[in-house]
């Protein structure tokens, strides 16, 4: 009985993310979406219209190694998401990180830290652009 208290009380799962996997949805947050680079990764970032959960996209181009190198570089960023994610509520975002050569020597503290930057950046940017005045 209690455990079944426990379960159901005050949403106790957070919102999972889900994937972005097509194209078509990369694309269209390389051009809608707000860009922000940092040392360690890329971030492209769409504000919806809705408050559902997160739509995250992970990508590595073949300059930063072989798909070894890749798949650990994408490994590293799913990583660095779910931290944040659980401490900061990205729900309403559309998300595409872009991996670079840096994001497999930077330290995981620092890959962190760059994230939470350049999602600051991003957001301020769409702040910025939401006020009347501004182009």
């Amino acid at each position: 009985m209690q455990q079944r208290e426990r379960l159901e009380g005050a949403g106790a799962e957070p919102v999972r993310s889900q994937r972005l996997k097509k194209r078509k949805e990369f694309l269209f947050l390389a051009a809608r979406g707000r860009k922000a680079p940092v040392r360690g990764l890329v971030l492209q970032l769409f504000q919806r219209a809705d408050s559902n959960a997160p739509r995250i996209g992970f990508t590595v181009t073949k300059k930063v190694g072989n798909s070894v190198v890749r798949n650990r570089a994408r490994r590293r960023l799913r990583e660095v998401v779910r931290i944040v994610e659980t401490e900061t509520p990205l729900n309403g975002l559309d998300l595409v990180l872009i991996g670079r050569a840096a994001t497999l020597n930077r330290s995981f503290v620092d890959l962190v830290a760059d994230f939470r930057k350049a999602l600051q950046q991003c957001l301020s940017q769409a702040d910025r652009s939401a006020k009347p005045g501004h182009k």
